[in-house]
């Protein structure tokens, strides 16, 4: 089955791929000039994908989740057609280049995720993966097979190494996710020197502990044993599987097999070197035409007549179910019914106190019956999240429709899943756990604002109002920690009605992640709120005052505390405004002169929140009071703690009386 030309084009990839970096005179040799078979025999003799349209939805999907070997990934891309021509190969890891140090998504056609960060990729694949499984489930039927794809992602022993490898492959053998693919490059080298200095576990014993399939390919350069491999664990119909290939890294140079290839070209003489070795008598960035020929005649043709196929597979379920197909579209698009939130519930003044995790567990349900393309998980915390869906059952291997995904224990992986899940299309997703976790999240969370994938990360027990569960479970610094990543929308609501907008503003972001703080505690109904219609601006007037004294920011559960102490301040003859703020990424956003009529900058201003006074200066100014919590929580009765860290209201009113009424 494989001739010349297939050698010549693997060689072509290593070539390519060894020349962007010898230009740039930065990059990671090694694993294209080792990987670079199993990469070829995957992209031109099996993935199902069109060049020509790289979002072609039912595409197999292909994560590079050792992002460090994006060259190789360019090398392909280029090859197999993509908008990626030679000049951009030529200007790899340059500045505004279509070719970055690491592939990012939305930023080169062809690259499905952003990677880098060794072992997310692994766990976005598995989302990908969940992504395809759970809309075959919902819309596929017994003569249209409309979703019908393959997740595939390459790694190396680092992201093997990283915990989030574990967490998101466990998950992803207990949900029988078959359609998933791992092709492990397996070289015994590591950035520091050999594998065995750092990591030294049977992995064909831990897949199959995990419920995964496993493959082993003893030689990497053998293009029929790769091909074989992989047709064989596209059979699978139990498990995931991970195929274990034995490459050497920076195959070709004169160190090959050493560290030394790993993350620095290898030099204009070794790269003559190791063309040799190849057979390569071709000038840098020079592909003869039968190489072009070899992909145009596999990747290209095979993708074109797939989506060509699909397309009339399309119009057809279009006919037979036109209700399942407007749902599907709409899902494709990120696009919700007109007039949708007219069916989400309000709250109202005469409502008995609720927690707002709890006011966002009753809109999801409302959400939940607007779109069945709307589904989330929590990291096994459903019953204190209050983020499963009522009356679906749980998303399963039996039940892959299902709208709950149980998570468990595995909050790294729950977000990098979540990315995937997104960054695959088709649907809304949530993931939800504590607000303090958010530290376990958070390189998933930068990902998320990277890649530009409006993940929703509902996230409860917002404040020291935690109690009992003490300091380790009181978040302090994750407000600043949150607010502080570009592209991430934080949302603090105050209320049902403001939780219920900030519900909003998630489902309709784009390109933002958001995180709704929520609260554990049961927070009144304002009646300020009674009749809001946006929270789109981040930041508005709940009460005001003529010229006034003072205003009053707060955020969360500390409005109602911010509008009884303008209550009390008022008894004093004082003037007070009170903004809530539920974002100040969307405030700082607006016009100048939206600021300016909300936070005028000539009068007095002191933030209320119960966490980080970091950050907050920005709105209160030098000669305001930032009144906040600078200190790790501690153990004890909710209300007596929010009491002992100083948010009662005679705290509050004291301390605003001593700086400025005194």
């Amino acid at each position: 089955m494989f001739t010349k030309n297939d050698q010549l084009a693997v060689n072509a990839i290593r070539a390519l791929s060894i020349a962007q970096i010898e230009k740039a005179n930065s990059g990671h040799p090694g694993l294209p000039m080792g990987a670079a078979p199993m990469a070829y025999v995957l992209f031109n003799k099996i993935l199902k994908a069109n060049p020509e349209n790289p979002d072609w939805f039912d595409r197999d999907r292909f994560i590079l989740s050792a992002g460090h070997g994006s060259s190789m990934l360019y090398s392909l891309l280029h090859l197999s057609g993509y908008d990626l021509n030679i000049d951009d190969l030529k200007e790899f890891r340059q500045t505004g280049s279509k070719t970055p140090g690491h592939p990012e998504r939305g930023h080169t056609k062809g690259v499905e995720v952003t990677t880098g960060p060794l072992g997310q990729g692994i766990g976005q694949a598995v989302g990908e993966a969940m992504a395809e499984k759970h809309l075959a489930g919902t819309y596929n039927k017994d003569d249209k097979n409309l979703i019908d794809h393959y997740t595939y992602a390459l790694c190396g022993d680092g992201d093997l190494m990283e915990g989030i490898s574990y967490e998101a492959m466990s998950l992803a053998g207990h949900l029988n996710l078959n359609k998933l693919i791992l092709l492990y490059d397996s070289n015994d080298i590591s950035l520091d020197g050999k594998l065995n200095e750092s990591f030294s576990e049977d992995v064909e014993t831990r897949a199959k502990a995990l419920n995964w399939n496993y493959i082993k390919v003893s030689d990497g350069n053998d293009l029929a044993s790769i091909y074989e491999a992989i047709l064989k664990a596209k059979e699978n119909k139990k498990g995931p599987t991970i195929i274990e290939i034995k490459t050497i890294i920076g195959y070709g140079s004169e160190n090959q097999g050493t560290n030394k290839v790993h993350g620095a070209p290898i030099g204009a003489d070794d790269f003559k070197a190791a063309k040799k070795v190849y057979g390569w008598d071709y000038e840098d960035f020079e592909i003869p035409d039968e190489v072009y020929d070899t992909f145009n005649q596999g990747i290209s043709a095979r993708g074109k007549e797939a989506e060509e196929a699909w397309n009339e597979l399309l119009a057809s379920y279009k006919n037979l179910y036109p209700s399942d197909y407007e749902e599907f579209m709409r899902g494709l698009n990120r696009e919700l019914p007109e007039n949708y939130m007219d069916n989400v519930r309000k709250y109202d003044s005469s409502m008995k106190d609720i927690a707002t995790r709890s006011s966002s567990g009753e809109i999801i349900q409302d959400l939940a019956k607007v779109s069945k393309n709307f589904w989330g998980g929590s990291a096994d915390l459903f019953s204190s999240n209050k983020t499963n869906i009522k009356d679906t059952s749980a998303f399963s291997d039996e039940n892959p429709q299902g709208r709950n995904v149980y998570y468990g224990v595995r909050e790294f992986a729950m977000a990098a899943i979540g990315n995937g899940i997104i960054a695959h299309g088709g649907s809304f997703h949530h993931v939800s756990t504590f607000f303090v976790f958010t530290d376990y999240l958070k390189a998933a969370i930068r990902l998320s604002a990277i890649s530009k994938l409006p993940l929703t990360y509902a996230m409860t027990h917002d404040s020291i109002a935690v109690g009992e569960d003490g300091p380790t479970h009181e978040p302090i610094e994750q407000l600043a920690m949150l607010r502080a990543i570009p592209n991430t929308i934080v949302l603090r609501p105050s209320d049902g009605n403001e939780t219920r907008l900030a519900w909003k503003i998630a489902l309709e972001s784009k390109e933002s992640p958001v995180i709704l703080a929520l609260t554990r505690q049961n927070v009144r109904n304002l009646r300020e709120t009674e009749g809001l219609e946006t929270i789109d601006k981040g930041a508005y007037i709940i009460k005001d005052a003529q010229n006034p004294d003072l205003i009053l920011i707060a955020t969360g559960s500390e409005v109602a505390l911010a509008l009884d102490t303008a209550k009390a301040l008022e008894e004093d003859g004082r003037k007070i405004r009170v903004v809530s703020m539920p974002s100040m990424e969307l405030f700082r956003n607006q016009e100048d002169s939206y600021k300016e009529e909300i936070l005028p900058k000539d009068v007095r201003k002191v933030s209320i929140e119960m966490g980080s006074t970091f950050g907050w200066a920005e709105f209160t100014g030098l000669d305001g009071l930032n009144i906040g919590v600078d200190r790790f929580g501690l153990s004890g009765k909710s209300d007596e703690v929010v009491k002992e860290l100083g948010f009662s209201l005679e705290d509050i009113k004291e301390k605003i009386d001593k700086k400025f009424f005194k």
